[in-house]
């Protein structure tokens, strides 16, 4: 077995190099790759279809895996909005001087080294890599098999920027697909300073069972969208359809439509018209069922269709007597990540906000907004779920720890 440790140390060296990076150097490398990476967009265009042709064509994820011109200039956009960010690393926190004259302050610092363990989205490579020298980390990536070609000319491309800008290209270490790298990042305990897993619920519950390196976790999305009683039905329609259509293969897209029974027989066939021209697979409870008689994608839904994140064209429908039911529902279901009702009553939809517990919470508006760019944070490493450190889109400002720096003339403690 081929070891890694030397990638792994090659990183940690050069992530020391990059904290000595200057502002200007580091935003004026990324505003670089951005253009570089929209002037090679041909060479990571041929990587990506050799990707893709390994797959199967009937794959709804593939959509991760495609680029294209159009995504590659989003991708540049990205990055540029990230080189304009404010650097994270640094910043005075807090400062004070002790009764006996020692001065402390308390500055954030980069984390040192992110390792990224990531399923097929070619885009996570630049996310992930332009973040991290934004906040002056090291990255570690270890992206998908499905994947292997389009993340080694991303890299590539990366690395020749950093290159002629003068940070160390080891900076940005793309770590072999194989599953044998991924047990060996998880005992590099010495090298690296957290592992955050981007997928599928499996992978990030893998990783957090079997990493000794600390885990902060992107979880996957289970979302809801809760029709109330009182909700417009357009506005309610609109929601759904794009909450589920717009890219389905995404965490943020709904995975269950619960709906007030006082609205049901008026609001789902009206909704089931529009999902059908999408081509929605639907799982139904026996209520939803009968108002959805004749609808071409009908299937009778299980506890477990209830519990899937679908990343596809399919959704769970449920039927409850009121908000209490919903938010049980929810309760019981919910990854935490991101929740939504849509609702004229405000004494509700407060109630909804207060009370749902997740990572993005929403009235009247779609799940598709949980994002780091659409939330005004630049790209994103992925939306965590979990409670310490970081919640939500987990961005910039989130690749830094604390630091406290003590400046005395002798003192000592009595």
């Amino acid at each position: 077995m081929n070891t890694i440790e030397p990638l792994i140390i090659k990183t940690y060296k050069a992530a020391i190099e990059l904290r000595k990076a200057g502002d200007r150097q580091v935003k004026a490398a990324l505003q670089l790759l951005a253009a570089e990476l929209e002037k090679s967009s041909g060479i990571l265009l041929k990587a990506n279809a050799r990707d893709l042709a390994r797959q199967d064509p009937g794959n709804p994820r593939n959509d991760r895996l495609m680029l294209n011109e159009q995504r590659i200039k989003a991708i540049a956009g990205s990055i540029r909005k990230v080189s304009r960010l404010p650097d994270p690393s640094g910043r005075l926190l807090e400062q004070r001087t002790l009764a006996n004259g020692l001065k402390v302050e308390k500055r954030a610092v980069p984390l040192g080294v992110v390792g990224a363990i990531y399923e097929s989205r070619p885009n996570v490579t630049f996310d992930i890599a332009a973040l991290c020298l934004r906040s002056r980390n090291g990255c570690l990536l270890k992206g998908s098999q499905e994947a292997r070609d389009t993340n080694a000319a991303a890299v590539a491309l990366i690395k020749k920027v950093l290159r002629a800008s003068g940070i160390h290209p080891d900076a940005v270490t793309l770590l072999p697909s194989d599953r044998e790298s991924v047990q060996q990042l998880f005992t590099a305990t010495r090298w690296v300073d957290v592992l955050i897993p981007r997928g599928s619920d499996s992978l990030i519950r893998y990783v957090r069972a079997n990493s000794q390196v600390p885990v902060i976790e992107t979880g996957a999305g289970v979302c809801h969208v809760y029709v109330e009683a009182t909700a417009d039905l357009k506005m309610a329609t609109d929601i759904v359809v794009n909450a589920k259509v717009s890219r389905p293969s995404v965490c943020n897209s709904m995975d269950t439509l619960v709906v007030d029974s006082a609205i049901a027989p008026s609001f789902l066939p009206r909704v089931g018209a529009a999902l059908a021209k999408h081509g929605v697979e639907i799982f139904a409870d026996a209520s939803a069922g009968r108002l959805l008689k004749g609808y071409p994608f009908l299937k009778r839904a299980t506890d477990e269709d209830y519990a899937r994140e679908f990343l596809s064209l399919k959704c769970a429908i449920r039927v409850v007597k009121n908000m209490d039911q919903a938010l049980e529902h929810i309760r019981r279901y919910s990854t935490r990540h991101s929740e939504a009702i849509v609702s004229k009553d405000k004494s509700k939809c407060e109630r909804f906000l207060a009370e749902v517990d997740a990572a993005a919470v929403y009235a009247n508006a779609s799940t598709r907004f949980t994002d780091g760019e659409e939330l005004g944070l630049g790209a994103e490493i992925g939306i965590s779920t979990q409670k310490l450190h970081a919640r939500g889109p987990f961005a910039l400002e989130k690749l830094v720890t604390e630091k406290w720096i003590m400046r005395g003339n002798g003192q000592i403690r009595k």
